[in-house]
């Protein structure tokens, strides 16, 4: 079957292109920020001057990376309103907030200490600069709170309603938004995710350091036992905190559980797990599955005694609120009692399910005269790509493990100082440095992609969002993004391995500062 491109499929490629673009900067961004801020950290109590040429060279790093996501990131935004301008009308009040709070409270934060982190070594006392680092780390975490409580309302749509007068969502209630459990579950294990980039980042450098270089052994040693430890803390955390978006996920979208488990049928208390299979569209069964048993019952519902809903059985339930949304249609579109008319208490639950009988609209423009054939349809069209969401997420999960091996045996070797006696570990290590970007872009794809057809879930169809331009409008900038992007990745890989070839440079060491006891070595 061709590809369609059309105006939906090319915008949500564009958005999905620039998004995955961008999200290779955010997390070496989130775990190199608060690395620096532990190793000036450590410079500071102990007066070592290793410590600091360490915060120096990686802060060169950081900086190119900090750089190339303000680049990209920017043109993600100015997409809602070039090709989402009727999702931008639909939910701006509610989704522009937390974006608005993100570029004044946390990126102008982390923007303009970025600068007196480079410029102020010798304009500020050791703690000024200490204090600013820890800015910067700060200001990269909250710029990551927002635009996730911005996402996750998108997941789970709490604290809104729609207003028939104004025929847009409007915000009832910000502290639902900013409190949504999807929300909280997601920062905690994105950033987590971030952390374990930016260890597996420098663990992976000083390797190739300790492996291939004799004059940067002193700073891969020091850096290593940092990313050794930190890393198999984050890597822990993101196991543990993945577990939690499982949870929330249970109760906030039903369907994407079911597609990642690869579930057709309502599986009875305690649900099991499947560990591997092979989804089979046409017969609807996962074959040569192996199970986990009461796995997916103590993720899903943190219980031994309640079901875990199936594919089938949501497509079902899909349909009745379809039905059920119908008549909150037909009374906008008649509007009997005038555009400034209130909604009738009797359609109270209808209008709940507004956004359901809205998937009629790719079927056919009249949905109140929709057959039950079409409205059949219309609800199967709720169900995602089951075979991507289910590999992507395996795949996701058999990283996470090996995260926490590899920084377990580093940890391990790295407390008994015997890296260098360990060129396996070492060569594992480096091999292994663009693995968690792989894991971070295969869970946005689990996150984003298992939202399908929604772009608010439950609330509007993704193919409704999308802005009045002509196709090859939106081709035409598409292809743009891919050259420049392409040129801005050949950049930024050029000039990290650039630097990662020239090292730290040499300093005189001060003799006083060198003999001051070592608290962290």
């Amino acid at each position: 079957m061709m590809f369609d491109l059309d105006v939906v499929t090319l915008s949500r490629l564009q958005f999905a292109l620039t998004a995955l673009y961008h999200f290779l900067f955010v997390p070496l961004t989130l775990g190199l920020s608060l690395i620096l801020a532990i190793m000036e950290s450590v410079y500071v109590m102990t007066g070592r001057t290793a410590w600091r040429d360490a915060v120096k060279f990686w802060g060169v790093l950081f900086g190119i990376n900090f750089a190339m996501g303000v680049a990209t990131g920017v043109t993600m935004e100015f997409q809602f309103g070039t090709n989402w301008a009727y999702y931008s009308h639909y939910v701006g009040d509610i989704f522009g907030a937390p974006l608005a709070i993100e570029g004044l409270m946390a990126f102008f934060l982390e923007a303009s200490f970025v600068g007196l982190f480079f410029f102020g070594w010798n304009l500020l006392s050791r703690v000024g600069h200490l204090v600013v680092t820890w800015l910067v780390a700060l200001g990269a975490n909250f710029s990551a709170l927002w635009i996730l409580i911005a996402n996750s309302w998108m997941q789970y749509p709490v604290g809104s309603a729609f207003n028939p007068q104004t025929m847009r969502m409007e915000l009832t209630s910000f502290s639902e938004v900013f409190f949504n459990p999807v929300a909280q579950s997601k920062f905690v294990h994105t950033v987590s995710a971030g952390y374990v980039t930016g260890a597996m980042f420098v663990l992976s450098i000083s390797a190739y350091y300790l492996l291939f270089q004799r004059q940067h052994r002193d700073l891969a040693r020091r850096s290593a036992n940092v990313a050794a430890s930190f890393g198999l803390a984050s890597a822990l955390s993101v196991v543990v905190l993945g577990d939690e978006s499982g949870y929330t996920a249970s109760f906030s979208q039903k369907m994407k559980i079911a597609a990642i488990e690869a579930m057709w049928e309502t599986e009875p208390p305690p649900a099991s797990f499947t560990l591997v299979g092979i989804p089979d569209l046409e017969t609807q069964t996962t074959r040569f599955k192996v199970e986990v048993p009461y796995l997916l019952g103590l993720i899903a519902t943190r219980s031994l005694d309640t079901p875990v809903e199936g594919i089938k059985d949501l497509v079902a339930r899909s349909e009745t609120k379809i039905r059920d949304g119908l008549p909150a249609y037909e009374w906008l579109t008649a509007r009997p009692d005038g555009p400034d008319a209130p909604i009738p208490p009797m359609l109270t639950g209808s209008f709940k399910d507004l956004g359901h009988s809205l998937l009629l609209k790719q079927i056919r423009p009249d949905i109140e005269n929709a057959t039950d054939e079409q409205i059949r349809q219309a609800a199967l069209s709720t169900i995602p790509n089951v075979p991507v969401l289910f590999w992507t997420f395996r795949i996701m999960v058999a990283l996470g493990f090996y995260f926490i091996f590899l920084f377990g045996a580093a940890f391990f070797v790295a407390s008994r100082r015997r890296l260098r006696q360990n060129p396996w570990l070492l060569r594992l290590a480096l091999y292994s440095l663009p693995l968690p970007w792989i894991a971070a872009e295969l869970g946005w794809i689990v996150a984003e992609y298992g939202r399908q057809p929604w772009i608010i879930d439950s609330v509007l169809p993704t193919f409704l969002g999308v802005s009045d331009a002509p196709a090859h409008n939106v081709l035409a900038s598409l292809l743009g993004f891919v050259l420049f992007y392409s040129a801005l990745a050949v950049v930024d890989v050029a000039l990290i391995l650039k630097y990662v070839r020239l090292g730290p440079p040499v300093e005189p060491r001060t003799p006083a500062l060198e003999e001051r006891p070592i608290l962290i070595a």
